[in-house]
């Protein structure tokens, strides 16, 4: 019976990222880049100033400051996409997976700034007076309510695509790899992990917040002083790793198949899963922005590819490719990762910080994905019962421990791919709206002399 399960899944997960939601994803996103003129890609040093604080207002509605907000959504995409993904990338469509990784961030930026604008131009307040927001209140509120099946259609997905199988799957695997322990010990980590999960999850999207702001920090530093370290180490191979994904990205010769279009997939795929731009969830996290200008937390939102995808997943890249351990390893996922970071680092240290980073990307990454559930059952039924989607979830952090890698990949990157649906059309029917805040807000900014490149 289960097999069964897992075979349809698969089946459905290949079929539904073939070339039409490919098409919706990086047509989107094109779209999204002309459309806008290249135009906040220039005010880049406007959307750090933003996210320094420059701009907080206390007394604005929402829930969270600038950086919270970026700093939630980052700890819910940097995570083991950015460890294990980029591992996958590499072994399902080789080292040219990077570089349509990078094409499909760059894209994402766009995708980003529009959908997250959106976000708060359309965001709702429950009756207790929380902000409601994310696609399925874009859709109610911009298009209107005869579009409601297409709100609720994202918000299904969203119930499955949320849940933590990937994540907890692979930090298990981290666990039992290092740890030599036996898979029995896979059962008892999930139980711990639901444990301490509960305890940030059940204080809601402050205590998310809160925690997130002060973890995103400690785990990308502690990460680029690992892999940094690496890649002094092997200095001498990085012009040529370079080489190797720009040569390797237009001939598809080490992808599954050695097919160009496959290659194309899986690096597109995996950058979707890494930074979610056109996907659904951040535009959840980023509606909770204390801001009363739209077009500023959609500046926000456009750095988190940028962090997520073009800088740490290249960071990961390279420091697996620079070992050389994917030319002849069997391991996938972060079992590939952890031996790349063995083979360099002294004997016991590699084992050691993967063992930290992973629990604290993971970590991260549950407590955020949490709230985009409680977000979309809320909407399914009322915002005030959608906490109760938590117990689901801490449930659901045992059970995805145990279950198979293969099973997990599949299972969320269907769902993901049926969130990106509503997500990309609203985003495309609703851009002209976007334009027009996008135009007041620029010559707003530039009338007050605050010079928006710096």
């Amino acid at each position: 019976m289960f097999k069964k399960i897992e075979e349809s899944i698969a089946a459905f997960s290949s079929w539904i990222w073939d070339w039409p939601l490919l098409v919706l994803l990086i047509g989107g996103g094109l779209f999204f880049l002309i459309y806008s003129r290249f135009t906040p890609f220039l005010y880049f040093r406007h959307a750090i100033n933003v996210l320094r604080g420059k701009y907080d207002n206390e007394n604005a509605p929402g829930q969270l400051s600038h950086f919270q907000a970026l700093s939630s959504a980052i700890a819910a995409t940097v995570g083991m996409g950015n460890i294990s993904g980029v591992a996958i990338a590499l072994v399902m469509g080789g080292p040219g997976a990077i570089f349509w990784m990078w094409i499909s961030a760059l894209i994402g930026m766009a995708t980003k700034f529009y959908t997250c604008t959106l976000a708060i131009m359309y965001r709702s307040e429950s009756e207790e007076g929380k902000t409601l927001s994310g696609p399925m209140y874009v859709i109610i509120e911009g298009l209107g309510r005869h579009w409601k099946p297409l709100a609720i259609f994202f918000a299904l997905a969203g119930l499955v695509g949320t849940l933590p199988a990937f994540t907890v799957n692979q930090l298990t695997q981290t666990l039992v790899d290092v740890l030599d322990w036996d898979e029995g010990a896979k059962l008892y980590i999930g139980i711990v992990l639901a444990i301490m999960a509960s305890f940030v999850i059940l204080g809601g999207i402050r205590r998310i917040g809160l925690v997130a702001s002060r973890l995103v920090p400690f785990m990308v530093v502690l990460y680029f002083i690992t892999v940094f370290t690496i890649l002094i180490l092997k200095i001498d191979k990085i012009p040529e790793m370079f080489i190797l994904i720009f040569s390797d990205a237009f001939s598809g010769e080490a992808a599954a198949g050695g097919a160009l279009g496959y290659l194309i997939k899986t690096g597109v795929k995996r950058a979707a899963f890494s930074n979610e731009a056109g996907i659904g969830t951040a535009p959840m996290m980023h509606g909770n922005a204390k801001t009363n200008e739209p077009v500023r937390e959609g500046l926000v939102a456009m750095i988190g590819p940028a962090i997520d995808t073009l800088l740490i997943c290249t960071l990961t890249a390279l420091a697996i490719l620079s070992t050389g351990v994917w030319k002849h390893s069997d391991g996938n996922g972060i079992s590939l990762t952890l031996e790349a970071f063995n083979s360099v680092l002294p004997y016991g240290i590699g084992d050691g910080i993967v063992i930290v980073m992973v629990l604290v990307f993971a970590l991260s990454t549950l407590f955020s994905f949490s709230y985009y559930g409680v977000t979309c059952l809320g909407f399914l039924t009322k915002p005030k019962y959608g906490k109760y989607y938590n117990y689901i979830y801490i449930g659901s952090i045992i059970l995805s421990a145990v279950v198979k890698i293969d099973f997990a990949i599949n299972l969320i990157d269907s769902a993901f791919a049926l969130m990106a649906i509503p997500t990309v059309i609203s985003g495309l029917l609703l851009a002209p709206k976007v334009n027009a805040q996008a135009k007041i807000y620029f010559q707003k900014i530039t009338s007050k002399k605050d010079n928006p490149l710096t």
